[in-house]
């Protein structure tokens, strides 16, 4: 999704969603009234063991229109999360992965974000693009993966542009004993500790409304930088390999709630663009 999957077809899947390493299980479709779900207990704004994220909402409002109720396994999202989890059976149905994830069969897109810039209200910097001359004196923050800075959608386009020295990198992960993890990045822009976050949309908008002080949430354009480097990314649910039948039904209600799926995005504060029929996404 990239939180995680959150924030390269990065941010938010090779990182978060790596490919099983083995055959796939037997696909298994809902049934006896249970849809099986995926998910990352501390992992808001997507999911949590609350069930207060907009991925839990989703999937509740999939599972009624089928019929049926939500069942978690829970399992934080870290390199390996498919293989321990979908692919060893114990869950039917991811939300939030890339769309056509080679590991998984993917529903069509239900929504397409994009990194955004959050600023300080008050400092009126209103930024829209990576080519923008005062990032050079700016202090950057961006979410960093381990200790690669050079794995993430921000980090390849800032260091293509020679603007290293004024970055300062926020994990991902984090403390995963405090809850969630990846908003510390947008805290330090509300704290003043730097100038501007450059960071995937889902996570800028939820946290940058749940501080403090008054955030400026503003989408990075274009979409694709110099080089290839796509911010934004198409975002789907998948089952395992051949289990087509699930993957049927969790399309079809998907279409037919269209309008109440992007509903619970938007309230999460989710910057929405324009869907196309492909595409690869964020490890959130």
């Amino acid at each position: 999704m990239c939180s995680r999957f959150r924030s390269a077809a990065v941010l938010l899947a090779g990182v978060l969603l790596a490919p099983p390493g083995g055959p796939a299980a037997d696909a298994v479709a809902a049934s006896a009234g249970v849809l099986r779900v995926c998910a990352d207990p501390n992992n808001l704004p997507f999911s949590n063991a609350r069930e207060q994220g907009f991925e839990n909402r989703i999937a509740r409002l999939v599972a009624d229109a089928m019929g049926a109720r939500v069942e978690y396994t829970w399992h934080a999202q870290r390199r390996g999360f498919l293989r321990d989890t979908l692919a060893a059976g114990h869950c039917d149905a991811v939300a939030g992965i890339p769309s056509r994830l080679d590991a998984l069969e993917t529903t069509r897109p239900y929504y397409r974000s994009t990194h955004v810039f959050v600023t300080r209200v008050h400092d009126r910097l209103a930024l829209q693009s990576m080519d923008d001359p005062r990032l050079a004196r700016l202090r950057i923050g961006v979410h960093v993966v381990g200790d690669d800075y050079a794995s993430l959608p921000p980090l390849h386009a800032l260091g293509r542009r020679g603007l290293v020295r004024n970055v300062s990198g926020y994990s991902l992960y984090g403390n995963y004993t405090e809850p969630d993890p990846p908003a510390r990045l947008v805290a330090a822009v509300a704290a003043g500790d730097v100038d501007v976050a450059i960071v995937w949309g889902p996570l800028g908008g939820y946290f940058a409304g749940r501080q403090s002080v008054p955030l400026r949430v503003t989408e990075v354009a274009p979409d694709t930088d110099r080089g290839g480097v796509s911010f934004a990314y198409d975002i789907s649910m998948g089952v395992r390999k051949g289990d087509r039948r699930l993957l049927q039904a969790l399309q079809d209600v998907l279409d037919r709630q269209r309008a109440r799926v992007d509903g619970i995005l938007r309230r999460y504060g989710v910057p929405l663009k324009a869907m196309r029929a492909a595409g690869g996404g964020p490890a959130r």
